[in-house]
C-alpha cells in the first residue's frame, strides 16, 4: 500500500515518541507467558480475516474511548499490531497520552507477523 506523505508525516513524529518490539519479541513474551495486552487495532473486516494468535481486538476507531474499561491498570504492558506498523504507532501515542506507561507498537504489523510464520487464527 502507497501511503500519502501527509500520512508518513504524523505517523514518524508519533514513532519518535513511543517504543516499538518486533513480531518474533512479541511472540517471546507470549511464549514466556508474559503478562500484557496483545492488541489489534485493525479495522473488524481485517480482523475477520486472520489475526495473531493470542490477540484480542480493540479497533483503532475506538481504542481511545474503550481501552480504560477494557485496560484499567495505565501501568499494565500493552503490544499494539495493525497492518504494518503504522496505525499502531498512532494508537500508541494516543494511549500513551491518555497516561498509560507501557505501551508498544509492534513493528511491521500484522502482515510481518504473518509473513514471518508466527501462529494466526482465523474464524
Amino acid at each position: 500500500m502507497q501511503h500519502s506523505e501527509g500520512f508518513l508525516k504524523i505517523v514518524n513524529d508519533a514513532k519518535s515518541r513511543i517504543r516499538e518490539i518486533s513480531p518474533a519479541e512479541t511472540q517471546e513474551k507470549l511464549d514466556r507467558g508474559d503478562a500484557f495486552q496483545f492488541i489489534d487495532v485493525r479495522e473488524d473486516n481485517e480482523w475477520n480475516k486472520g489475526r495473531a494468535k493470542g490477540a484480542r481486538h480493540l479497533g483503532k476507531g475506538i481504542i481511545e474511548r474503550d481501552i480504560e474499561g477494557q485496560v484499567p491498570d495505565h501501568n499494565a504492558e500493552i503490544v499494539l499490531y495493525c497492518g504494518g506498523g503504522y496505525r499502531s504507532a498512532l494508537a500508541a501515542e494516543a494511549l500513551q497520552k491518555m497516561g498509560y506507561t507501557r505501551v508498544l507498537s509492534m513493528s511491521g504489523g500484522y502482515k510481518e507477523w504473518a509473513t514471518s510464520g508466527l501462529p494466526i487464527e482465523k474464524d
